[in-house]
């Protein structure tokens, strides 16, 4: 594909030959001669380079944390001898837009480098990779498209928590320590007809009210996690943007949260409020926690309902999990309802708060909270709550063991 430069030196060429022809300049015929030749030779030279090519990036090792500069090593294969400073790599990568980097032949391969400056946390997919293979003299431009099914993760920036403020000591309204369950436990697979010798504690008295006859239960051993996080990602309820907002403050926690089970070898469960539901187990601080910071990395506050459906599956990870911790920017009087409901039948509940006001007032005005009211309400039902705002120090605030008041 001619350049803008090569159209020119193209149609200059013409019109000095038009006019050497119309004249009788003989002189004039080598140079325009010349100048059609020069586009030629030049369509011809990026012809010759145009070969399979391989690309592959190299980051630095460790993980790459939100804020942090990301360096990427670029490497090119390309079949014969390609001569320096001749390809460029143009990339578009989600969120961070078009670059384009000239790579250089290094140590007998074709290298390229270029550094993403203060990333926030994400997922950053390379949505197009193409090589621009250009002459010298910038005549002729041939663009040949690479594979760009990679993706750049930078993970949110977590921190050590040695104890929990919902480890406290969490107490019911009578002031008893609440206990914790067994992790593990049985669920209905099935009913089927009742066999002479059974007991009668496992009728199932619903079918066997439809039906006429005794019909039992068929039980199934189901292990569960011990501990759950889970993260409210319903749209609606993100005051302020990226980095500085409480959907990332949020993710924060509920990673740190994590973390804390995960290096003490408990068994536990990420479960993310999304528009596509996110349930990844962490029984292993080596692959499970690499997949959950994985989640955590690319996780968008895309939900469409509040996190209180979550709970309100009565089969769901949530409701199954011997203790589940809550980490919302949203409180509401059906989701509050859930978690006291769980604090009186024994089943641990923690609750972090993530005050949206702190963030944007004038935004979170519009959000129908009545945050003092119902913190208080779950403090006397025995769930540990714990508030953030903008600028707390999360490490602190996590391993604290009172009540912060909203105000």
């Amino acid at each position: 594909m001619l350049t803008d430069r090569g159209r020119w030196i193209l149609a200059l060429g013409g019109g000095i030959y038009l006019t050497a022809w119309a004249f009788g300049s003989e002189a004039l015929y080598p140079v325009a001669l010349g100048l059609v030749l020069a586009v030629l030779a030049a369509a011809l030279w990026v012809r010759l380079l145009q070969r399979p090519m391989t690309l592959r990036r190299r980051l630095d090792r460790g993980d790459r944390l939100a804020g942090d500069d990301v360096p990427v090593q670029l490497e090119l294969d390309a079949e014969g001898l390609v001569p320096s400073g001749t390809l460029v790599l143009r990339e578009r990568i989600a969120r961070l837009g078009e670059r384009e980097t000239p790579l250089v032949r290094r140590h007998g391969r074709l290298r390229g480098r270029y550094v993403l400056r203060r990333v926030p946390r994400g997922r950053y997919a390379i949505e197009a990779s193409e090589i621009v293979i250009e002459d010298p003299f910038g005549l002729e431009r041939v663009e040949v498209e690479l594979p760009s099914q990679s993706s750049i993760l930078v993970y949110p920036r977590l921190v050590d928590v040695d104890r929990l403020f919902s480890e406290s000591g969490a107490r019911t309204p009578e002031g008893r320590r609440l206990l914790m369950r067994r992790p593990s436990g049985f669920d209905l697979h099935s009913v089927r007809e009742y066999e002479q010798g059974e007991s009668l504690r496992r009728v199932h008295w619903p079918s066997t009210a439809k039906r006429g006859q005794l019909m039992v239960k068929e039980l199934e051993d189901s292990p569960r996690d011990e501990t759950a996080v889970l993260l409210d990602a319903d749209a609606a309820t993100v005051v302020g943007e990226a980095p500085e907002s409480s959907f990332e403050l949020a993710v924060r926690a509920a990673g740190s949260i994590l973390k804390s089970h995960a290096s003490r070898g408990r068994r536990a469960a990420l479960i993310v409020n999304g528009a596509r539901p996110v349930y990844q187990r962490v029984h292993t601080f080596d692959g499970d926690w690499h997949r959950a910071l994985e989640v955590l990395a690319g996780v968008e506050p895309d939900g469409r309902s509040p996190v209180v459906n979550v709970l309100a599956d009565e089969a769901g990870p949530a409701s199954r999990a011997v203790e589940l911790t809550v980490v919302t920017s949203a409180l509401s009087a059906r989701l509050v309802e859930r978690l006291v409901h769980r604090a009186l039948a024994h089943h641990g509940a923690s609750l972090v708060y993530v005050e949206a006001a702190s963030f944007a007032r004038a935004a979170a005005e519009q959000l129908p909270v009545d945050a003092g009211a119902q913190i208080l309400r779950l403090h006397r039902a025995g769930v540990p709550v714990i508030v953030l705002r903008r600028g707390d120090d999360l490490a602190a605030r996590l391993g604290a063991e009172e009540m912060r008041a909203v105000g």
